[in-house]
């Protein structure tokens, strides 16, 4: 009761204890939101640790909401909780989880590989039942409203391409690349020679025979970045920083330096919270991406400047995620059932709840996405940002392509 009478949120909350009770939080004249706790030890642990109870009660079946969505329950308690301070034992709570994180984020190369296996070895039938065409399963850019998911996703992709300056003929490495879309559209949009590296073994398979089918200068492996002795002209990564750990911070750039040639041009793009440094939700680290964190971007910078690297551009993509997250919530619940059969109701409780959450922390709790563009000199790129235009580059010699039609520019 403590807990509930602390928040202020909007639509209010009717919270229906295992007693019988009815008891309510927040205020408005729209229709209250209403969930039932099932049992007596539910509203013991979510007293005690409510980011980690309530998705863990979620998921069994202990917290039910009974009138509105979860998605409306999550978007009231996280708008409501950012409003105000946190309780002395949350903070504690934080503090807590904070001072330990590096134990929890010991990403040695085997550790990495298990928590990769984690997530990213699901069935790729069941990212495919909410991801874009391309599935791309990182943050999109909505270049305006209404853009369809995949539209977005084809924006976000033209846009790190263009920041990264490619010509035709460069090596491109590609760390953490997923189901291989990024480096596939590289590869046909611009000539460049792409190495893809991912520890998903499931991952590697889908992406390797995209690459032999496209015929495109495209290749894949089950490899550590720190285990790369190639050096290239330009590397991406996309949304693979969250699982590097933050005691590996300072190695993860040396290594950037090391592969990229004198010339070389890296785009990193990462989620990233507009607050201080911090801990990782408990949930999240426990059942979807275990060894994950999202930096602040005091602490990307300062890892980058130790390492010799210098920031040449950065851009924050404010929202974006959180209409990405939409999408794919959207697309989860229409077609749930089929989540359900690939693995169980526990299961799909638990994405839902992954996905509502996380769309409603972006929305209003400070997470954005970062675009950090890394160079080791000063001259290797045009003093204005012109040539991410389309006005301002210039055409691309002739590529290399698997088929003759024409194909449309990276940049609009």
């Amino acid at each position: 009761m403590t807990m509930l009478s602390r928040l202020i949120c909007e639509p209010r909350v009717d919270v229906m204890f295992a007693d019988g009770t009815l008891h309510s939080a927040g205020r408005g004249t729209a229709p209250a939101i209403k969930l039932r706790i099932s049992d007596r030890e539910t509203e013991f642990r979510l007293a005690l640790d409510p980011e980690l109870a309530l998705g863990e009660a979620v998921m069994d079946g202990r917290v039910v909401v009974e009138r509105g969505t979860l998605y409306q329950l999550l978007e009231a308690l996280v708008r409501g909780l950012s409003r105000q301070p946190p309780s002395a034992w949350a903070s504690g709570l934080t503090r807590l989880r904070t001072a330990v994180r590096r134990l929890k984020q010991h990403n040695t190369p085997a550790w990495a590989k298990r928590n990769i296996h984690h997530h990213y070895d699901l069935k790729s039938e069941f990212f495919r039942l909410f991801l874009d065409e391309d599935q791309q399963y990182s943050c999109a850019f909505f270049e305006h409203p209404g853009a369809t998911l995949e539209e977005a996703q084809a924006a976000k992709k033209r846009r790190i391409a263009a920041k990264l300056a490619l010509k035709p003929g460069q090596r491109v490495l590609d760390i953490g690349s997923g189901w291989g879309g990024l480096g596939l559209s590289i590869a046909r949009e611009t000539g460049a020679k792409v190495t893809g590296i991912t520890l998903s073994e499931e991952q590697l398979a889908a992406s390797s025979k995209r690459a032999e089918e496209s015929g495109l200068p495209v290749e894949f492996r089950l490899q550590d970045y720190r285990a790369v002795t190639e050096r290239f002209d330009r590397v991406v990564s996309v949304g693979m920083f969250e699982h590097v750990g933050v005691g590996y911070y300072r190695d993860y750039f040396r290594k950037i330096r090391e592969l990229l040639e004198d010339d070389g041009v890296a785009l990193i793009h990462t989620i990233g919270r507009s607050t201080p440094p911090g801990a990782t939700n408990p949930f999240i680290a426990k059942y979807i991406f275990p060894g994950g964190y999202i930096p602040a971007l005091s602490e990307v910078a300062a890892a980058v400047e130790k390492e010799g690297l210098i920031i040449t551009d950065v851009e924050v993509l404010r929202l974006h995620y959180a209409e990405t997250l939409r999408a794919w919530r959207e697309r989860f619940l229409a077609r749930r059932q089929e989540a359900v059969a690939m693995y169980d109701e526990r299961f799909a409780r638990m994405w839902e709840f992954y996905l509502a959450a996380s769309e409603a922390s972006f929305r209003y709790d400070g997470l954005v996405v970062f675009q950090l563009q890394l160079a080791k000199r000063l001259d290797t790129l045009p003093m204005t940002r012109d040539y991410m235009s389309e006005k301002g580059r210039a055409p691309l010699a002739t590529r290399p392509q698997a088929s003759e039609e024409p194909r449309p520019a990276l940049v609009r």
